[in-house]
């Protein structure tokens, strides 16, 4: 079972509202969106992480969030579960950097001691309503679409040591989301856990499908065409948007956006034509006997 498995088998007790990336909070004028992420050792801090880039890291996670919901963010807790006190100032220098970078303020959190590190971020942003964008929302006839490249934060799990930057020390894309918000984008959402995985999470929020094209999207140049497109469909850590837009609101200016596929009225997710694998990064559990 894995982690969008266990999400579905809770679904009847918390809505759909848990499919976004962020709550929505409606605060008088404006909507307030929170987030909250968990990462630790085992499966998110790899080999050669400083503890400066995992605090990066652990801010940087909830600020994509942030920015898939078309948000600018505000405030930031961060509760740390140290395994050696000496890892906490660089782990805070880490994470206060990313919230300079964003323009998000670190309010407060807590400091615990744990058997592995462990950061869990709270984010909290705004947004007017008219420029939330949500997953559902997207229209038969939209254009798919995805900013920067795919794949690299994967290529470096592989070994690809010249992209370990884009895997340590990702960038939310916090001003592109605030300009597709405003621009018209119809549903948005992270590609933290690889594309391919990411449409699926779009499927299950609207009655339509998703066709893209393997030509299209925008993989590594440098190294070999067939593995670039593998880590760009099913490679996780890119925290770039997959987005979906009404054609006549494009060329969007002040950001790099890659144009994919459409969206069209039978459900699913389409490769080439053909229905697409549901994989990527997933966190699993084993069933108990």
């Amino acid at each position: 079972m894995d982690d969008r498995d266990l999400l579905e088998s809770i679904i009847d007790l918390v809505g759909d509202r848990a499919r976004d990336d962020c709550a929505v909070l409606p605060m008088g004028d404006v909507i307030l969106v929170a987030t909250t992420d968990m990462l630790h050792t085992k499966t998110d801090f790899l080999e050669g992480m400083t503890d400066w880039q995992c605090g990066w890291m652990a801010i940087a996670v909830t600020l994509s969030d942030i920015a898939s919901m078309g948000a600018a963010p505000r405030y930031i807790l961060l509760a740390v579960g140290l395994d050696r006190s000496e890892r906490l100032r660089p782990l805070m220098e880490g994470a206060k950097a990313c919230c300079d970078r964003y323009g998000a303020e670190l309010v407060g959190g807590d400091i615990d001691s744990h058997d592995e590190l462990t950061l869990v971020s709270t984010g909290l942003g705004t947004v007017e309503p008219a420029h939330l964008v949500r997953r559902r929302g997207s229209r038969a006839g939209d254009l798919v679409c995805v900013t920067g490249v795919l794949g690299r934060a994967q290529a470096a799990i592989e070994g690809y040591a010249r992209y370990r930057k884009f895997l340590f020390e990702p960038q939310p894309r916090v001003t592109e989301g605030q300009i597709l918000g405003r621009n018209g984008a119809t549903s948005m959402m992270d590609i933290s856990d690889g594309l391919a995985l990411s449409l699926f999470d779009l499927t299950l929020a609207n009655p339509c499908g998703y066709r893209i094209t393997s030509a299209m999207i925008p993989v590594i140049e440098d190294i070999q065409y067939e593995k670039a497109l593998e880590f760009a469909l099913y490679g996780g850590g890119d925290y770039e948007l997959l987005f979906t837009i009404p054609g006549e609101k494009l060329p969007l200016d002040g950001m790099t956006y890659h144009v994919i596929g459409h969206v069209v009225g039978e459900p699913g997710a389409f490769l080439n034509g053909m229905p697409m694998e549901r994989r990527g990064y997933q966190h699993r559990w084993k069933e108990l006997s």
